[in-house]
């Protein structure tokens, strides 16, 4: 029998119990449940993006800027049954990151059961279910922001993501669901090599969110925030678009003001993403719409220390506006050390035949300093760190042959250590 066969028997031998069972320990699950005990409000997260948030980015961030809480890249449920190498590769992650959620994507509510368990059995502290992603690909087969548009299977998938939490919990294993022996032993290797240690996660109830926008191609948000309401998830992350509009236009943050009413005493907290530049950005939103929170995307790129100042927001907002809230600046000594130990993290996770993958983020930090945009167009062009390593030098020694303007900052000095 294949893989696919085992998949649905498992299933159906399991489809009886998952009606039959107890619902959420309410007193166990409140404990667990980070996002209302852990965090100070507002939340000020990390966006998950897709060929962004990858674990050199996340821990790169996690260690210079500080972000409340980080999203791994969205990974489709489907790989833990036709991809398991390249499943634990994308949810591998560091202790630094915590609080840290696994973001997963499809439309096939077995899957999610044994997903949930396998992002359970490697230590990750929430599971997010990913009902926005706009990309044709995913929205094709029915998930991501399709599933605006199919409101009863994205209810389900909730639903019975969390009983896959909810049995890990009470004791099944990923050997009682028939999974691939390999695929354990990676997970097992996988908790070993980030912990130290050979006893498995302790188990416990790990909160479910979800992440989405305002509608497919008009936006719904008052029915289709409801609709998401019914299944209680701990947290909902809108994106002030609609799939139509893909990045297009202005993110409504009026629409997502109406998510935060509807939410009000429900138990869910609803976070706000979209256009979000800079901290008092954050602040100005916060304020305008009450959002128990946000989450950064674009702007985290190239700039990790984006996130250095969300407890002056939190401070401002605390004190009704009397706190400024700046922003030091970034030294080039500082930005060009950052650059080398992510590119240095990014090699040794991925190695070198795929560091292409790196060039993007070597772009997104060139910039706003002297000189950036030629060495931007120069990063785009290497193959490994040492490459790096040598434009970079290259740099400082050209900056050593230019006079020093009057008046210059200090992120336009020559760094050392080069």
């Amino acid at each position: 029998m294949g893989r696919c066969g085992l998949l649905t028997d498992s299933w159906n031998n399991l489809s009886l119990s998952l009606n039959l069972r107890s619902t959420f320990h309410e007193h166990e699950h409140a404990i667990m449940n980070f996002w209302q005990n852990n965090i100070d409000k507002p939340i000020i997260g990390l966006s998950p993006m897709d060929g962004v948030t990858d674990a050199s980015f996340r821990f790169i961030t996690a260690k210079h800027g500080g972000p409340d809480v980080m999203f791994t890249e969205f990974v489709n449920v489907e790989a833990a049954f036709f991809a398991p190498h390249t499943l634990i590769k994308d949810l591998t992650y560091s202790e630094i990151e915590r609080p840290v959620v696994a973001q997963i994507y499809g439309h096939t509510p077995e899957m999610f059961y044994q997903v949930a368990h396998i992002v359970c059995e490697l230590g990750f502290d929430g599971l997010d279910i990913n009902m926005g992603c706009p990309a044709k690909k995913v929205a094709a087969k029915g998930s991501g922001a399709a599933l605006i548009l199919n409101p009863e299977l994205a209810r389900t998938i909730i639903r019975t993501a969390g009983q896959g939490i909810r049995h890990w919990f009470e004791g099944q294993t990923l050997c009682d669901l028939k999974m691939n022996p390999e695929l354990i032993q990676q997970i097992r290797i996988s908790n070993r090599l980030r912990t130290g240690l050979e006893t498995p996660p302790r188990r416990r109830l790990i909160p479910v969110s979800v992440k989405t926008r305002l509608g497919y191609d008009q936006i719904v948000v008052e029915e289709w925030i409801q609709t998401l309401l019914e299944e209680k998830p701990s947290v909902i992350s809108l994106h002030g678009r609609t799939l139509k509009q893909m990045y297009r236009g202005n993110a409504d943050w009026e629409a997502i003001a109406r998510a935060v009413d509807l939410a009000k005493n429900s138990g869910t907290l609803i976070l706000g993403n979209g256009d979000l530049q800079d901290m008092k950005d954050v602040y100005r939103r916060v304020r305008e719409t009450n959002v128990d929170g946000v989450l950064l995307g674009r702007s985290a790129l190239g700039n990790p220390w984006i996130f250095r100042s969300k407890d002056q927001v939190k401070q401002t907002l605390r004190s009704n506006g009397d706190v400024s809230i700046h922003h030091a600046p970034i030294s080039l000594e500082e930005r060009f050390r950052v650059i080398l130990e992510h590119g240095n993290h990014f090699e040794k996770h991925w190695g070198i035949p795929k560091f292409l993958g790196m060039r993007k983020h070597l772009a997104w930090y060139c910039r706003a300093f002297r000189g950036a945009a030629e060495l931007r167009s120069q990063m785009v062009r290497l193959n490994n760190v040492s490459e790096v390593v040598e434009c970079l030098r290259n740099y400082v020694a050209s900056l050593a042959l230019q006079p020093v303007e009057r008046g210059s900052s200090a992120d336009s000095s020559a760094p050392a250590g080069l």
